[in-house]
């Protein structure tokens, strides 16, 4: 993929997240039953690096469910949904960074747990998706976990109804879609669909340990396709 794709594809979603901030904040509005997987790997006191962390949701669960003694730092390049999260995380010591992890991955810093969550999809490029697993693998702190999710949309039909032509003027690789938003406006966003090939190179990518693979979430329980990365200890 060439890089005016890769530009023009980063600034549909920004353009996506800008109209549709308000709907897209209501539909995701609960903690997803996937992330309760992770809870036995995860121990107070805790400190989280949320990328693309929307209107914190996975920092609100943390807190609900572990307790108020983590150190939240959230990433969104979306003010309004930061502005969300700023709200739902008053009570907790949380840092909200507006910033476009996909065109600037954090660089510093190291954390017990690295969450990506609904952002793989969003990045563009066989090889970037694997340079940004890299960089953020090095987040990690000893013996810490990076856990993410990869959103199968395309294992369904309902999912697969929603894709639109692809722009005859941008380059794309196997399994690049864009998707219409049917909530209340009309937008349209770039999704890449990764299958089970392409998860299996990107845990590779990072070259930390995989503890558990699943499929969680969704009216069937498996919309999305999670793995739990670890750090070897110091």
């Amino acid at each position: 993929m060439n890089d005016a794709t890769i530009k023009r594809l980063n600034e549909i979603n920004r353009e996506f997240y800008r109209i549709t901030a308000e709907s897209f904040d209501e539909s995701r509005g609960r903690s997803w039953p996937g992330w309760e997987v992770l809870l036995p790997y995860l121990k107070l006191p805790l400190t989280v690096l949320d990328i693309g962390c929307g209107n914190g949701r996975f920092g609100v669960f943390l807190a609900q469910k572990l307790g108020a003694d983590l150190v939240y730092r959230g990433m969104d390049s979306s003010s309004a949904l930061l502005e969300r999260a700023r709200a739902a995380l008053s009570g907790l010591e949380a840092r909200l960074e507006h910033r476009d992890v996909i065109e600037n991955p954090p660089d510093t810093g190291e954390y017990d747990v690295v969450a990506l969550f609904g952002v793989l999809h969003h990045v563009p490029g066989n090889w970037q998706r694997q340079e940004f697993m890299r960089a953020l693998a090095q987040r990690v702190a000893p013996g810490g976990y990076l856990a993410f999710a990869v959103w199968r949309f395309y294992d369904y039909e309902r999912f697969r109804q929603r894709i639109v032509p692809w722009p005859s003027d941008l380059d794309a690789d196997p399994g690049d879609c864009l998707l219409d938003w049917r909530r209340g406006v009309h937008a349209l966003r770039y999704c890449h669909y990764v299958d089970d090939a392409e998860h299996k190179k990107l845990i590779a990518a990072t070259g930390l340990a995989e503890i558990i693979t699943y499929r969680a979430d969704g009216r069937t329980s498996d919309l999305n396709q999670y793995s739990l990365l670890r750090r070897d200890p110091a």
